[in-house]
């Protein structure tokens, strides 16, 4: 990605949401965290807002917790790589 993404959005929140649509194994905040190059803490920052904006839901699995895009977070993943496409 270039530096006109950043001009639109905040980089690691989009990431997120992209990398959560990518991928359709189980997704866990350790994980995305490396995916998205920021820290653990940084990440459960991140997705603590996503899940109040209802873009993102946990699902407890013993002792993990699974992250899975809502039908509204699809559709923002969706739209920011619409934009990623036309800004290049």
């Amino acid at each position: 990605m270039n530096d006109n993404f950043d001009l639109f959005f905040r980089r690691k929140p989009a990431l997120m949401l992209v990398a959560l649509k990518k991928n359709t194994r189980m997704r866990y905040g350790s994980i995305l965290a490396k995916e998205i190059d920021c820290t653990y803490s940084h990440a459960v920052k991140i997705l603590q807002t996503l899940e109040e904006l209802k873009l993102v839901d946990f699902e407890k699995r013993g002792r993990i917790k699974v992250i899975k895009l809502t039908k509204k977070g699809q559709d923002v993943a969706d739209a920011i790589e619409n934009i990623q496409k036309l800004i290049r």
